[in-house]
């Protein structure tokens, strides 16, 4: 007979590996917990970054509308030796139009190399110039108001052949394009404006023969009601006949 071992005692030992395993699953449940809060950081901080992106676009872009002149022009002009011509500017402001503010400039730079000059300025009232070669030869033709500012050169000379540029402020739309007029002083008309030239007129020639005959086709049809109802009433006189005859 074998001597009788007695079983060792083993609760120690599953005590032992029952609180390894809460231990680990206490720290894995841990890690998990804290890598799920980084992502959360990570993403919130992200997309605070996107807003506060998005938030300066939309400032510049802001800041970009409400600072921003308009300016619109003709481009190239061409007028003869002598005449009055008109240099038409028009604008834009995206902010009400303050009539003690607003200022308009215009330069001219000639084609050949040459200082640029100045050629008119408004604010509040008109500032024609007071010497150089525009002198008593630029007339104010706008409308603050009516965001126009145009103006106009009397007699233009060969020396006026160049560029005029028109600047308008507006506070606190300071900043944007300026407009940019080519003028070219002609001897006589280009062949284009007097085609334009006969065309309108010979369009109101015809537009005035055209409304004498309808005048007069109209007459002549109400004189032809009035002799056609005139001898509808004398044809019935005439059919009577004399009592006294037979």
């Amino acid at each position: 007979m074998f001597p009788f071992r007695a079983e060792p005692d083993r609760t120690p030992w599953k005590k032992a590996q029952k609180g390894h395993w809460a231990d680990y699953m206490h720290s894995l449940g841990r890690n998990c917990l804290m890598r799920v809060k980084s992502c959360f950081i990570r993403c919130a901080v992200y997309v605070l970054c996107v807003i506060y992106r998005l938030n300066i676009c939309l400032y510049v872009a802001g800041m970009l509308q409400v600072s921003g002149m308009r300016i619109y022009t003709p481009g190239d002009v061409e007028a003869v030796n002598g005449t009055d011509v008109r240099l038409k500017c028009t604008f834009q402001s995206s902010s009400p139009i303050n009539p003690s503010a607003i200022s308009i400039s215009w330069t001219f730079r000639p084609l050949k190399p040459g200082r640029e000059e100045s050629v008119f300025h408004y604010q509040q009232r008109p500032y024609p110039p007071l010497d150089g070669i525009f002198r008593k030869r630029v007339v104010w033709a706008g409308d603050v108001m009516g965001r126009d500012a145009s103006i106009t050169l009397q007699q233009v000379k060969f020396t006026y052949n160049g560029t005029y540029t028109c600047q308008v402020k507006n506070p606190p739309d300071v900043h944007g394009t300026v407009g940019e007029i080519r003028l070219r002083v002609v001897t006589t008309a280009s062949f284009s404006e007097l085609l334009l030239l006969a065309l309108a007129i010979g369009g109101g020639i015809t537009t005035v023969v055209f409304l004498l005959v309808i005048i007069v086709s109209c007459k002549q049809c109400k004189k032809r009601k009035q002799r056609k109802g005139d001898r509808s009433e004398e044809a019935p006189r005439k059919e009577r006949k004399d009592p006294t005859v037979w």
